[in-house]
């Protein structure tokens, strides 16, 4: 997420009142996770095993709940609950209106026919030419594209599944990011594709969606990618251009799955996948599969 205007490093320090280190001039543009951000976003960690990597990432400004030795170039925000302030530096900046109040301020496109029943948060843009079914929710800074069909019962901008236990209950990452929907995408019935914590959920030119199928909050899909029904995908992946996902795939948080791949129904996918065809609980590759499985019919 950027910020409209630049801030100054104690001008996010005051805001939630922490102790800094670095200059009070200090230019702070945004924040960011950890996987996606970029120099002058705000990065919290709240774990030692994590400090390294968010000292050493894109970010510039480390919200961290110890001091510790800065980098050269960086500052700290030192807060007692990193979570905590991280939620209220950003919701300071993106309001959350969760459909209590409306704008009436979205942008709709030449052509397009949306049904009355739909609802659409504050912020929308959407392109022409575009169809949206009965009873389709769009949430709250949802950017969607030209010839875009989005099918009954589909929701766009539900809150990321991101959160900490506290005190023996589950506390929330708000999620201020959106979801942005190219040109040319399809969406079939009863899908649901989480906004991002921080950034974007995208879907890529030209994919088709088919229904029920879940897509994590900051996931990216690539262009032209087919994805059939119940599959599961969770937050921060990437799934490149042209790829293909049949029903019943499970995809782990944080992957990348190669341009071009397939995946066969029922694959669960727990690590980074190469260009190639696989299936399987674990997504091994089907020509090996398919050896193995002659080897153990053929035990006597």
């Amino acid at each position: 997420m950027r910020f409209h205007s630049p801030q100054k490093l104690k001008t996010i320090a005051d805001l939630i009142g922490s102790k800094f280190v670095g200059p009070e001039d200090f230019e702070v543009l945004g924040s960011n996770e950890i996987h996606m951000v970029k120099p002058g976003d705000i990065v919290f960690v709240n774990h030692p095993k994590y400090y390294d990597k968010a000292l050493n990432s894109a970010a510039t400004i480390i919200l961290i709940d110890k001091e510790v030795d800065c980098p050269e170039g960086k500052a700290l925000l030192v807060s007692d609950d990193p979570f905590r302030d991280f939620n209220k530096i950003n919701t300071h900046f993106t309001r959350i209106y969760n459909f209590t109040e409306e704008l009436h301020d979205a942008e709709i496109g030449d052509g397009t026919k949306i049904h009355p029943s739909a609802v659409i948060g504050n912020n929308v843009k959407i392109g022409k030419n575009c169809l949206i079914f009965p009873n389709v929710v769009i949430g709250d800074r949802t950017v969607i594209g030209d010839n875009v069909i989005i099918q009954s019962g589909t929701v766009l901008g539900g809150d990321a599944f991101y959160y900490r236990k506290l005190n023996g209950n589950f506390d929330r990452l708000i999620s201020v990011g959106n979801v942005v929907i190219e040109d040319h995408v399809e969406i079939g019935n009863n899908c649901t594709i989480d906004r991002g914590v921080t950034d974007s959920t995208v879907i890529g030119e030209g994919s088709v969606l088919d229904n029920l199928i879940q897509i994590g909050h900051d996931t990216v899909i690539g262009k032209k990618c087919l994805i059939a029904s119940q599959v599961g995908i969770a937050g921060c992946c990437i799934i490149e251009d042209e790829v293909t996902i049949w029903g019943q795939v499970g995809i782990a948080s944080g992957l990348t799955i190669e341009k071009g791949t397939v995946l066969l129904a029922k694959a669960g996918v727990n690590k980074d996948l190469k260009k190639g065809t696989y299936i399987g609980l674990f997504a091994e590759d089907f020509k090996s599969y398919l050896k193995k499985e002659v080897k153990l019919r053929n035990l006597k």
